[in-house]
């Protein structure tokens, strides 16, 4: 497992690289689609060996958290990718999945079967994982998703795989940070960041009316005149 460890680790680092210049990039770009084909490589790799990685801890872990982290990618990936917003099998798959996995999670985090039983962040996952089934849900009875929609589901799906992978490891992986940086809340406002991001542009998407109206107008500043009345710079 040492290898599948590192490939772990190497996932991970790329992952929060790649998010970041994503994130950082104009939107529609090409940038943006190139880290974003990163992010989701590198994320589905680290829920692979996740998965793989977790019954294998003391005490050992359930693989469905790496598989849920594959579900997030994979349904926002092919939500940007499918420009029709019509649900197919992949959407239908998926939604029995994410239902399941709630499901499983809950009933792990009652009996403590994988973690301790009434454990807080277990049942925050397993209503995470229940509100992206019933979106699911949603959009296959709905049968065809707006642009608006589709921009929608395809960034809260991302932003919440993109914590999975802040929140591990300034959260998670503190112990191989510098002494100094333990516990600082700079590391709680770098794991939640991404949710920051989702809140910015699902408000800007949805309402891009009330939006625009919040935007500062700094008129521009005079030309500044020379002693002849002369715009300076003017021949």
């Amino acid at each position: 497992m040492n290898a599948v460890m590192w490939i772990h680790i190497a996932g991970g680092m790329i992952a929060l690289a790649t998010g970041a210049a994503a994130a950082a990039a104009r939107k529609g770009g090409s940038l943006h689609a190139s880290a974003g084909i990163g992010f989701c490589v590198s994320m589905l790799v680290l829920g692979v060996t996740a998965a793989m990685l977790e019954p294998f801890r003391t005490p050992p872990g359930s693989p469905i958290g790496g598989i849920i982290v594959c579900y997030f990618v994979a349904t926002a990936w092919v939500t940007a990718r499918r420009r029709d917003g019509v649900p197919r099998l992949f959407e239908k798959l998926a939604c029995a999945f994410a239902l399941l996995a709630a499901a499983a999670t809950a009933w792990g985090g009652f009996t403590g079967a994988t973690t301790p039983a009434g454990s807080g962040p277990v049942f925050a996952f397993a209503a995470t994982c229940l509100l992206a089934g019933l979106g699911d849900l949603n959009f296959i009875l709905r049968g065809r998703l707006s642009a608006k929609q589709r921009i929608s589901r395809h960034l809260w799906r991302i932003c919440v795989a993109f914590f999975i992978a802040t929140g591990s490891f300034f959260l998670g992986q503190q112990d191989a940070l510098p002494q100094s940086v333990r516990g600082s809340p700079f590391l709680f406002v770098l794991a939640f960041a991404p949710f920051g991001l989702m809140a910015f542009w699902l408000v800007r998407i949805r309402f891009p009316k009330a939006f625009a109206r919040l935007k500062l107008r700094i008129p521009a500043a005079p030309a500044a005149t020379g002693p002849a009345g002369r715009l300076d710079g003017e021949i």
